[in-house]
């Protein structure tokens, strides 16, 4: 690794510890007694879907706005959303349950990370509502060219999305012009799309169609003849399968990049894609090799991904590459397979499935991104260090949180889209939320 003076040097192999002093897989102890998901209590609003990210120098303090377009935004309590208390009455983070408090330390940071995850991961419920509309769109799509095919990609096909995410799709056909105001029309006259919405990318190097659903406020993007989507489903897929941790990682990090509106190269933020690579080279090249276990602590892994993208990482000469074990390399080695005059960007990873093609280079906001790394890392790190004592936040909720809009949003959800017992489990997006099972081995799949 290299800092920005050029520098080499390797990330702290003794900073790395395995989960320690976590009970066997047959004893769950009293941190993993199961919980169910549907508690939504109330949360710091730290989100805004619409302010700019220039806007926001550093994203590590200050309060945002909450989300107003959801079905339901009322606030009035309710036993989805009464507060989340501990003992001595202190409200904490609708993950969390103030009947078993977290360890001191790393320890606990994964405690929370599992917590984070089982409460976060969209529910059987949330999965039917957007199957539902991939439905409506795709009926839409038959019923104009009955010979085209919609495909599903994107976080919403290898299940690493949350309860807000986009959905995305491609329509794979012929046509001598892409029809992108045909489809336009079409989703009108439906209702599908709400009008607001509803706008045409032409000019985009990817030209894409962008609504929100009237019914369920799910955002959706849809584009024509992409290959490249489809495929990197499949290298995703198999990443998750060679890195346990990389979906609990995944679901953090896009939680705490959506909250500082870090989250979309649309106006400079990180795309889903080029997280997922930042987190899976991450893995590849730590010194220790079983971070790649399922029983590595999260919260270490958590805190040394900040470390490195927010402190270590050199973005003004390194590049990353993900094939064959990952490397880095020099971002002139990548500006070889560019097309003639096209240079690295900032944040340079190389495509592992288009070698001339760099996954950063619309990520323009990529230092706000680095400094909003390094304020979390020093955050954790102080939280970690400190002793968890009366009226302290928990040390995931320093840096993450979700708003009172998204809580009932999902309350919404679950009433209005409602899934038998037998149907849950049979979603092609794993996983679904449910109980939770003690740790082991092969509990952080």
């Amino acid at each position: 690794m290299q800092n920005l003076d050029g520098d080499v040097k390797t990330m702290p192999a003794p900073s790395y510890i395995p989960l320690e002093g976590h009970p066997g897989r047959n004893s769950p102890g009293p941190r993993y007694i199961n919980r169910l998901h549907n508690r939504h209590q109330n949360a710091s609003n730290y989100y805004n879907r619409t302010k700019r990210k220039r806007d926001s120098s550093s994203c590590s303090t200050g309060n945002y706005s909450g989300r107003s377009d959801s079905p339901r935004t009322s606030t009035q309590a309710s036993p989805q959303n009464k507060p989340n208390t501990n003992a001595i009455g202190m409200n904490l983070p609708p993950w969390s349950d103030p009947l078993y408090p977290y360890s001191r330390g790393t320890l606990g940071l994964h405690q929370e990370i599992e917590d984070f995850f089982q409460w976060m991961v969209p529910s059987a419920e949330e999965h039917r509502m957007r199957a539902g509309v991939v439905e409506r769109i795709e009926n839409c799509i038959k019923f104009i060219w009955p010979a085209a095919q919609v495909h599903i990609f994107g976080s919403f096909k290898t299940g690493l999305y949350l309860p807000t995410s986009d959905i995305d799709l491609v329509v794979v056909g012929r046509w001598e012009a892409l029809p992108l105001r045909t489809l336009e029309r079409a989703l009108l006259e439906r209702k599908i799309a709400d009008p607001a919405t509803l706008k045409v990318l032409d000019k985009a190097s990817v030209p894409i169609i962008k609504l929100t659903d009237r019914d369920t406020k799910i955002k959706v993007d849809i584009s024509f003849n992409m290959a490249n989507g489809l495929k990197s489903v499949e290298l995703v897929k198999m990443y998750k399968k060679q890195f346990p941790s990389l979906q609990k990682l995944i679901c953090v990090l896009k939680q705490f990049l959506l909250q500082r509106d870090l989250n979309e190269v649309f106006t400079g933020g990180l795309s889903s894609y080029c997280l997922i690579l930042m987190v899976v080279s991450f893995l590849q090249l730590h010194p220790r090799s079983d971070s790649a276990d399922p029983a590595a602590n999260l919260g270490v892994l958590l805190m040394e991904f900040f470390e490195l993208y927010g402190r270590n990482f050199n973005y003004l000469t390194t590049a990353i590459r993900i094939r064959g074990d990952g490397s880095y390399i020099s971002k002139e080695e990548v500006q070889v397979d560019m097309p003639p005059g096209h240079r690295p960007s900032l944040l340079c990873i190389e495509d592992p499935l288009q070698p001339g093609n760099d996954v950063g280079k619309s990520s323009y906001g990529a230092l706000q991104v680095r400094q909003a790394f390094d304020y979390a890392y020093s955050q954790l790190n102080r939280a970690v260090r400190q002793s968890s004592g009366a009226g302290a936040p928990t040390a995931l909720s320093r840096i993450v949180q979700v708003d009172q809009d998204t809580i009932n949003y999902r309350n919404w959800i679950r009433q209005t889209f409602p899934v038998d017992d037998e149907e849950i489990g049979q979603s092609p997006t794993p996983p679904l939320a449910g109980q939770r099972i003690p740790p082991g081995p092969s509990s952080l799949d």
